[in-house]
């Protein structure tokens, strides 16, 4: 079902209707809300529909993120949902969309229970990440097994950290996590796939290498103290660094014809416009980089930019 969110109207300003809006806004955490802010401040009609799963809703603390670094995000969404309420043109639903269809100036966006209508789309829905197949690693996700050195490496400096890769990504991927500890470990879980001289570098600088197949992550409540290996033996282990995979909502995104770019991220302009007349995107969905601050600041710009596409419907 569809529920919504407590969000009254200053006295002597209008709602939009039920069913009518300027923007609708798939998406409800940092890039949809901050994207709802600019407009609702622009006195454009938004409505934004919120899944309700935001793919760091296990992380406890935010950081690189200033005013508030070590916050909790999931606190800064609810102040952020909070600071909507003061916007009257501005609704927040709770659900999840099954559907959107029609064109610039009559989408449709249709969810479990009903269909909403809006002039233009804003895609923020973020990305799912979709976890190696190494036991423990899921329940560790977000608090011990870490995507950001920038949003979590300072908290773990100076400790044995790993990584979980291979080939040339793993060995990228190394010398960037090298910046934050000198006990660092690559684990491949197999064959390292690795060039001789890219074994060379990572020894040359301290850099351990495992490529014993991994039985599971050992942990207490998502804190990781051990990898275990199928052979018995075991590494212990403070934090480990993976890039994992991640998928978009592609049975939402394709039928609309939008353009991907090679990464499986959905390809906008600078003003945030996909390939799709009337259709943007901001946040995790389009940025390689997954923050906060930068899923507010592509937000704000969709929100600016939208605004001034509406504006420029007067000539």
């Amino acid at each position: 079902m569809t529920s919504t969110f407590i969000i009254p109207a200053p006295a002597g300003e209008l709602r939009p209707t039920a069913s009518a809006f300027d923007v609708i806004i798939i998406g409800g955490s940092f890039a949809g809300l901050s994207a709802a802010l600019a407009l609702g401040r622009a006195t454009r009609s938004v409505l934004v529909i919120d899944a309700g799963h935001p793919c760091n809703h296990m992380v406890e603390a935010a950081h690189n993120f200033l005013t508030h670094d070590g916050d909790d995000p999931n606190q800064l969404r609810a102040r952020a949902r909070d600071e909507l309420m003061r916007y009257g043109t501005v609704r927040l639903i709770a659900g999840r969309v099954t559907g959107i269809s029609g064109s610039e100036g009559s989408f449709e966006v249709s969810t479990v229970d009903r269909t909403w209508m809006g002039g233009k789309i804003l895609l923020a829905t973020g990305v799912k990440d979709v976890p190696p197949a190494v036991p423990g690693l899921a329940e560790c996700w977000g608090r011990s097994v870490l995507h950001c050195p920038f949003c979590h490496g300072h908290e773990v400096r100076d400790k044995a950290l790993g990584v979980l890769g291979s080939g040339t990504s793993g060995h990228e991927f190394v010398r960037l996590i090298r910046n934050w500890s000198a006990q660092l470990t690559l684990f491949t879980n197999g064959p390292a796939a690795l060039m001789p001289e890219q074994r060379e570098e990572l020894t040359a600088h301290g850099v351990l290498m495992n490529e014993v197949p991994i039985d599971r992550l050992v942990h207490d409540e998502g804190l990781l103290s051990h990898v275990l290996f199928e052979d018995g033996s075991q590494v212990e282990l403070r934090a480990l660094f993976v890039r994992m995979p991640f998928r978009i909502p592609e049975e939402l995104v394709l039928p609309l014809g939008c353009k991907l770019v090679g990464t499986g991220h959905v390809e906008v302009d600078d003003l945030k416009r996909t390939s799709v007349p009337g259709i943007y995107a901001a946040g995790d969905l389009t940025l390689p980089m997954r923050s906060l601050a930068a899923a507010i600041a592509s937000g704000n710009v969709a929100g600016a930019a939208i605004t001034h596409a509406f504006v420029s419907l007067w000539r």
